[in-house]
């Protein structure tokens, strides 16, 4: 049975959108969106012909749309196309605002299109000063400002490699990613302030610098004045006008990470035409990015969703950056930011979403929120209630687009449709291009059963591959591996035939499988967290006496006891909501759980630790002490 329906767009306005205009190029109607999907898959020369066309794409796509696209991996996409991801990025040369960047402190700065060209060409200009050449790695260790902008867009213009993290890394962490792709400059903050509070990483900047022999000079950006700044010193250059190289569709752009917590963070390579023509193909067609937009999603440097966000100028509309906690100094510091700079897209992660409700913020009754048009939500799962909480409390006819995909594509396989209703629980529609699926255990397409999302063709933010892995042995062994010449994701999903919308039930790793009944945690965490005394969970199966048992840790809300009477509701309520094999057969509290430097709840350390195996890198953990908690937990021996 298909869940309720929350919200539907006016097919009024539906006929001004992007979507509505590239279909009817092509013979299709807004009633008609999995005839269009269809087609974006089973023509692909057609559609992403039509896509670079449509979106303005600057370059040259060559006489061939891809090659050998019956191989998966092994295709090669516009393998004659010639471009440069930076000049799409700065097409426009205007007095429109390009980026505006806030702190939680309250500092702004705004910057128009045309003031970015200029800081651009400075800065590409000094890289090659220093050597940089295509190819070379540059390496930021930075918040989400506008320099950081600055130098990814400076580095891709030259047809260099850029690879960033947060500023909240620590040195081993810096030295996991940064040690293995051997950068020629690093970019780094003296420090950063969050939560109130200020870090000198000066010292770990020092550190690595010196611990990484490929490291020719470090460019400092003083946002605390504890060093010489060097982006100051930068702006005094006299270039003006940028000097785009040019180069292959499959020339590399960035390195991202894995989160890394089963060993180093796997090193993954995407091109520049893939990640361009995926990008403006999500913004465009599925998130209806207009020129006079202005497009906000709360993330940081270290996240995918960074570089998705960035992505944005290519359609000329405002970003919004903004650096520091979401939650100083006051839960409502986001939503303020709608009224403050007139967001009209408004991204976060799902987790967000679930604390601010849990903070009984209320936007419609506080704010204005006039210029919202819509909400991206990604990171993990959007909840039913978070669903319904948004569409009652935050603004009824907000367009809510829960999107998933991940660093491994940087981009989504599953995401919003401008044509299509919002219904609870669910995300709207496969990506366009995208040949999104569910597999059971034997490879057979399943509809409303839970299995594995897969994508049975290639698509052009396929990862060129990983780095330092020439024979491309530890990248087929990652996506295809399960499934031949299928990429299985890793997430435990299911394909709703009466919507055509996706549910996605939690990471395929971390899936609870007592008695042999497989459940996604997101459903466990689901009704565990709409209790208002509990703060997060985190579930695990626990080998036991022949079998796997179902074990809940649960940090509870500031001054809320865990009693019995606790216990028995959470029992209750996965009993009922979700399943009766899958009662927790021991419910532990514990002060804190551990999360990737990214923010995700890392199931598979506290599964290995409680198992007594070694987790082989806590690097990769942003609080890695929080594993302590779980190591001799004298519950979990009874």
């Amino acid at each position: 049975m298909a869940s309720q329906l929350l919200w539907k767009p006016d097919h009024d306005q539906v006929d001004l959108r992007n979507l509505t205009a590239f279909a009817a190029q092509h013979g299709f109607t807004p009633d008609d969106f999995p005839a269009l999907h269809e087609w974006s898959i089973s023509s692909q020369h057609s559609f992403w012909s039509a896509v670079w066309a449509f979106c303005h794409i600057v370059g040259n796509p060559g006489n061939d749309v891809g090659l050998d696209l019956d191989k998966f991996p092994g295709s090669r996409w516009f393998p004659q196309a010639s471009l440069n991801f930076c000049e799409n990025l700065l097409r426009y040369d205007d007095s429109r605002t390009a980026l505006v960047a806030v702190t939680e402190q309250g500092e702004r700065v705004a910057m128009t299109y045309n003031e970015l060209r200029i800081e651009v060409a400075k800065f590409a200009a000094e890289l090659k000063d220093l050597g940089v050449e295509s190819g070379d790695r540059v390496a930021g260790w930075m918040p989400n400002v506008i320099e950081t902008v600055v130098a990814m867009l400076g580095t891709a213009s030259l047809g260099a490699v850029w690879s960033s993290c947060s500023p909240d890394f620590g040195v081993e962490g810096a030295l996991d990613r940064f040690g293995q792709i051997e950068p020629k400059i690093l970019i780094a903050c003296d420090g950063y302030t969050y939560n109130g509070k200020t870090f000198d990483i000066t010292h770990n900047v020092d550190t690595v610098a010196n611990s990484i022999d490929s490291i020719e000079h470090v460019i400092w950006c003083s946002l605390l004045g504890l060093r010489d700044d060097g982006f100051r010193k930068i702006r005094q250059r006299p270039e003006t006008t940028p000097d785009f190289q040019r180069l292959p569709f499959d020339h590399p752009l960035f390195i991202m990470y894995s989160s890394g917590t089963t060993g180093k963070p796997k090193c993954i390579v995407h091109g520049a035409g893939g990640t361009l023509i995926q990008h403006v193909k999500e913004h465009v067609l599925h998130c209806d990015v207009q020129r006079d937009d202005v497009l906000f999603f709360f993330t940081t440097c270290g996240w995918m969703m960074w570089n998705w966000l960035v992505s944005g100028l290519a359609s000329g509309c405002t970003l919004i950056l903004y650096e520091g906690s979401p939650f100083h100094p006051s839960p409502t510091v986001l939503i303020d930011l709608i009224d403050q700079e007139s967001i009209t897209l408004f991204g976060v992660g799902a987790k967000y979403v679930a604390s601010i409700e849990k903070a009984g913020v209320v936007p419609k009754t506080s704010h204005d929120l006039t210029s919202l048009r819509a909400i991206f939500s990604t990171g993990s799962p959007l909840t039913h209630e978070s669903f319904r909480y948004v569409y009652a409390c935050v603004k009824s006819d907000v367009w809510l687009a829960s999107i998933s995909g991940g660093t491994d594509l940087i981009s989504c396989f599953v995401l919003g449709n401008p044509w299509g209703g919002v219904y609870e629980g669910e995300i709207q529609a496969p990506g366009l291009g995208m040949a999104v699926d569910v597999f059971s255990d034997d490879a057979s397409s399943i509809t409303d059963a839970k299995g594995e999302l897969v994508c049975t063709r290639p698509f052009p933010s396929t990862p060129i591959g990983f780095w330092n892995d020439p024979d491309n042995v530890l990248f087929e062994t990652a996506y295809f591996d399960r499934y031949p010449n299928v990429w299985a994701h890793g997430d435990f999903a299911e394909k709703i035939a009466e919507t055509g919308g996706f549910i996605i039930h939690g990471r395929s790793d971390a899936v609870l499988n007592p008695g042999g009944v497989r459940i996604g945690t997101a459903e466990i965490y689901r009704q565990v967290e709409s209790l208002e005394t509990v703060r997060e969970a985190l579930c695990i199966g626990q080998e036991w006496d022949g079998d796997t048992r179902v074990v809940l840790f649960v940090v509870m809300q500031d001054n809320a006891a865990f009693t019995q009477e606790t216990a028995t509701m959470i029992r209750t309520k996965i009993r009922a909501n979700a399943s009766p094999r899958h009662v927790p057969a021991r419910i532990v509290v514990v002060p804190d759980i551990p999360r990737t430097l990214s923010g995700k709840i890392a199931e598979i350390a506290v599964r290995e630790t409680v198992h007594g195996q070694v987790v082989k890198n806590t690097s990769a953990l942003a609080n890695p002490e929080t594993l302590d908690y779980f190591k001799s937990l004298e519950e979990l021996q009874s």
